[in-house]
């Protein structure tokens, strides 16, 4: 109705030109709208008789995360493009609302509401009627902001991402690894996108010279508090979905490297292997502690973990309270633990 109006008024004063369809999508939902190799936009063009261009990703930043996508045709093939349309910016969304459902209870006390971090960070769908049939209260939009996202899974979680604890330490360092081809988008032009992540994470973020020609992987060395790496890590998986470094299908999954205290290694390994196999069968992550290290002029050995955003999250914070609980240990029964480790 709304495009009949705009034709009508268009006709009135002789506007040559047709009126375009525009949708504003968030541009973490808009590679999937796309399709592999553009498969299902032409396919919705081909159905509908119209055409469809997406406004370019340079116009993205972290504070204006959403793309335009613009359909041209008659009102009534416009009308039906933007069925189809929203249809798959739907089901994007809610295999994102799954993916984000099961992992909801791994990490207690985190607001992420608050974080706003994710390539599909959007805005809770609201009903598009109040109770009994009412108008909604407020516009209704369910593809706009990227801060509400998750603030209906975290009710009860108001005071802040993380709780503060006095047995998480201050700062921590964590290396994860990005494909190699992919480090232009995370530094951006001119470092631009780097420095405002960065700012926006509050952690330092640093990538590593590459280690020779032909590497597959960069390392990218993340320092900041557990909220900040959050906040850093969650902004690198979404970058790297968003920019179709991986299938739109496929879940973004890295390795991450954060360093351990030899003396505890055996702790997050545990009796038989028990410890880390609980961990991976909890995080849905894979976490490699390899035995034969040698230890660096720190006594820290490495931990590997792979795996998605939210499995590798879950981990690097389980494998930090372990550390945390053996350091405790060693405080109260200094000699108690030495003879146990001797054991």
């Amino acid at each position: 109705m709304i495009l009949e109006i705009m034709q009508k008024e268009a006709d009135e004063t002789k506007l040559a030109e047709e009126i375009p369809l525009k949708i504003l999508a968030h541009n973490g939902l808009v590679g999937r709208l796309i399709g592999k190799e553009g498969r299902n936009l032409k396919k919705i063009e081909h159905e509908t008789g119209t055409k469809i261009t997406i406004s370019s990703l340079q116009d993205l930043s972290i504070y204006n995360p959403e793309r335009t996508i613009t359909v041209k045709g008659s009102v009534e093939a416009c009308a039906n493009a933007e069925i189809e349309i929203m249809k798959k910016l739907r089901e994007a969304f809610e295999n994102d609302m799954l993916a984000v459902n099961q992992q909801a209870n791994l990490i207690p006390g985190l607001n992420l509401s608050a974080l706003g971090i994710f390539s599909t960070g959007l805005s809770m769908l609201s009903p598009p009627t109040g109770p009994r049939g009412a108008p909604p209260a407020a516009p209704y939009h369910p593809f706009a902001t990227h801060s509400g996202y998750f603030s209906s899974l975290y009710p009860h979680h108001q005071f802040g991402p993380f709780p503060h604890h006095h047995s998480y330490p201050e700062q921590e360092i964590v290396n994860l690894f990005i494909p190699t081809q992919a480090v232009g988008a995370i530094i951006g032009k001119k470092g631009a996108h780097i420095k405002q992540l960065a700012r926006f994470a509050g952690a330092s973020i640093k990538i590593a010279p590459a280690e020779g020609p032909d590497v597959s992987e960069r390392m990218v060395i993340i320092t900041g508090p557990p909220e900040a790496q959050f906040k850093a890590q969650g902004r690198i998986f979404g970058k790297l979905k968003e920019e179709n470094f991986f299938n739109p299908k496929e879940e973004v999954k890295l390795e991450a490297h954060i360093r351990v205290p030899s003396s505890t290694a055996g702790r997050v390994i545990g009796k038989g292997g028990k410890t880390v196999n609980e961990l991976q069968n909890l995080t849905s992550a894979e976490v490699i502690v390899p035995r034969d290290q040698t230890p660096d002029e720190n006594e820290e050995v490495i931990v590997r973990i792979i795996g998605h955003f939210f499995a590798s999250q879950t981990a690097q914070r389980k494998i930090r309270e372990i550390v945390q609980q053996v350091k405790q240990q060693e405080q109260k029964y200094p000699q108690g633990v030495a003879s146990q480790r001797s054991k």
